[in-house]
């Protein structure tokens, strides 16, 4: 009797135990959203006493099973939502450190729901709730693997959403049925969008590629070649990337252009890694623990830093993500990653938006002298005013002075909600690169070097032919898609809309052939030459950093391929760049349009293009 008294108790203590685990667990995720979302110190540590209390819940779980199912009535809906709210640590842990092996993580629990069918019972528990917490978990789970190409899955994880819905619907009518309809529409938009070209497998179904420059992350096979130099002194370290485009395509407050760059912007997770994390406990049996020894070598949450053989340079930038933000928010986060940057640097700012135009002259009716990174403008409005020629919307949001319009109409005051170049004059005291995506590019192209720091500046065509303009209005940027995926990108112009695989990976060759040309025709020049002002030197100061290089390279295929296009005709439909990249030395060098004339002639396509030299 005394035993068995004795075994209630040590029962109760578990519930108990489990209980004050499962409370804190729930105060702590929640505690998450009250974190800063700038900065790197303010949250680690929160995150990591997050982790350690979900580590100690799951394996609590999976110890003490049959007790908990006996005396606590522990439901497998709950411990679906146990591994949900772990997935979903893991992935805000990935967009805090931008390190893509989290993201993996994240993965692992959300699958594990699914073939586990943690929720198959949530429908019968008659608790609209419960069902709402499915739905999330199939649109967070949906998310994770649109950032990691598993298009298979995501169409099967559509499939299956949509069904859940019409049950949710049916069974409870709820009031937010439309809301959820919404995201369903959204979700299907989204997918439609992101497939700009099919790659077609021998069976004629498409494929997603993840390797040789079909968009996928950076890997040691798609690194652009480089001979080094010791001018290369620069490493891209803090990323804002902001998506304000209003008629684009989006999911999860992730815009087509947000998405495509986020991915460009990232190494594919290595293999080894990725492998060691999952093996380390067990995941393959699908109940695994978010323990702190997971975590190596990418940095423990909550410790100081991510550091990795002594450095505090991380194999991925840090990112920061923002969907139209205020303009206030735009720019404390640009502080707070200026502030962040280590000695060798580098920030880089890219940003999808409307223009926000001014009834001022445009920057090229001005005429004006560069020296010395100054401005001397012989007009009564000039560029380096930073103000006068409008720039980009940032949000839609309107305070009572606004008048309620996007342009800047007004004499007596400029628009609230607009990021104007001389916004940024504060931040090119360290070295900064710039990407502005929009139909008002070039007001950012006269941004003076008042501090003498490494500044790029790559703007987009501020027109596109009538034909795109729809598609590219709602699908996504096509200079964005260029910088993402460069073969992509041409196949799109061209009115290709499938490609087998092996002739895409032939085409792909020449892709990289034109990469390797143009990098070799950027660092053949000498210091001489750097001094003569062949090349700025801020363009070789960011050129020995991975994803920078990536990024001129694609911007030099980018200007090249629309010179030649027939359909391209006039300077605002070709991007442009600050400083001027070299003409005759780079972007007309011969070499490089007979390689974009061989991959037209390869893609069939040759009569898109100017005439040329005939190719092989």
């Amino acid at each position: 009797m005394v035993k068995m008294e004795s075994t209630e108790e040590q029962d109760r203590k578990l519930v108990l135990e489990f209980c004050h685990l499962l409370e804190k667990s729930k105060q702590l995720f929640n505690g998450l959203r009250d974190l800063p979302q700038y900065g790197h110190r303010q949250w680690q540590a929160y995150f990591g006493r997050t982790f350690d209390v979900y580590t100690k819940l799951w394996k609590f779980q999976q110890q003490h099973r049959m007790v908990l199912d006996s005396k606590y009535g522990l439901k497998r809906w709950q411990i679906g939502e146990i591994a949900s709210k772990i997935g979903q640590l893991y992935y805000h842990y990935y967009l805090r450190t931008s390190e893509t092996n989290y993201l993996n993580e994240a993965y692992q629990f959300y699958a594990a729901i699914r073939g586990r069918a943690y929720y198959s019972r949530a429908a019968k528990e008659d608790r609209p709730d419960l069902m709402v917490k499915k739905l999330r978990y199939y649109a967070r789970f949906i998310v994770v693997c649109l950032l990691l190409k598993k298009m298979k899955l995501v169409r099967e994880l559509v499939t299956e959403l949509e069904k859940q819905i019409q049950e949710y619907t049916n069974t409870y009518e709820p009031e937010d049925h439309m809301e959820w309809s919404l995201v369903l529409e959204e979700i299907k938009g989204f997918i439609k969008a992101e497939a700009a070209v099919a790659v077609l497998h021998a069976d004629s179904n498409p494929i997603i590629l993840s390797h040789s420059g079909s968009g996928s992350r950076l890997s040691p096979l798609t690194t652009p070649p480089c001979e080094r130099s010791p001018h290369m002194t620069l490493s891209l370290q803090e990323i804002l990337i902001v998506g304000s485009a209003c008629e684009q395509a989006k999911f999860s407050e992730l815009t087509m252009d947000m998405f495509r760059m986020l991915q460009t912007l990232e190494r594919e997770p290595t293999e080894s890694a990725t492998n060691a994390l999952s093996m380390s406990h067990g995941l393959h049996g699908h109940d695994a623990s978010p323990a702190a020894s997971r975590i190596p070598p990418y940095g423990v949450p909550g410790s100081k830093g991510y550091m990795e053989n002594g450095r505090h340079f991380r194999d991925n930038p840090h990112k920061y993500l923002l969907y139209k933000p205020s303009i206030s928010q735009l720019l404390v986060f640009l502080a707070s990653g200026t502030k962040e940057l280590p000695l060798g640097g580098a920030l880089l700012l890219y940003m999808s938006a409307d223009g926000c135009f001014s009834t001022t002259k445009h920057p090229e009716d001005c005429e004006y002298l560069v020296t010395g990174g100054l401005i001397h403008c012989n007009s009564n409005v000039c560029p380096s005013d930073g103000y006068e020629l409008g720039g980009l919307a940032t949000s839609v949001k309107r305070d009572s002075v606004d008048g309620g319009g996007l342009s800047c109409r007004g004499k007596s005051y400029k628009e609230n909600h607009c990021l104007y170049p001389g916004d940024l004059y504060p931040f090119t005291r360290r070295p900064l690169f710039i990407i502005i995506d929009s139909d008002n590019s070039f007001v950012f192209q006269h941004i003076p070097r008042y501090f003498g720091q490494p500044l790029v500046v790559l703007m987009s065509p501020q027109d596109v032919p009538p034909a795109f303009q729809a598609d590219v209005q709602h699908h996504g940027s096509l200079f964005t898609l260029f910088l993402h995926s460069p073969l992509t990108a041409l196949c799109y112009i061209c009115n290709v809309g499938d490609v087998p695989i092996h002739h895409w990976e032939r085409c792909q060759t020449y892709v990289d052939r034109f990469i390797t040309e143009a990098s070799r025709l950027v660092t053949r020049c000498r210091i001489d030459e750097i001094e003569q002002g062949f090349i700025d030197s801020s363009y070789v100061q960011f050129f020995g950093d991975d994803f920078l290089r990536t990024l001129i390279l694609r911007f030099v295929f980018c200007d090249v391929v629309l010179r030649l296009h027939r359909g391209f005709r006039g300077r605002h439909m070709r991007p442009r760049c600050e400083p001027q990249l070299p003409g005759n030395e780079l972007l007309e060098h011969p070499s490089l349009s007979h390689i974009v004339f061989q991959l037209a002639s390869a893609l069939d396509v040759r009569g898109h293009f100017s005439e040329g030299p005939e190719c092989d």
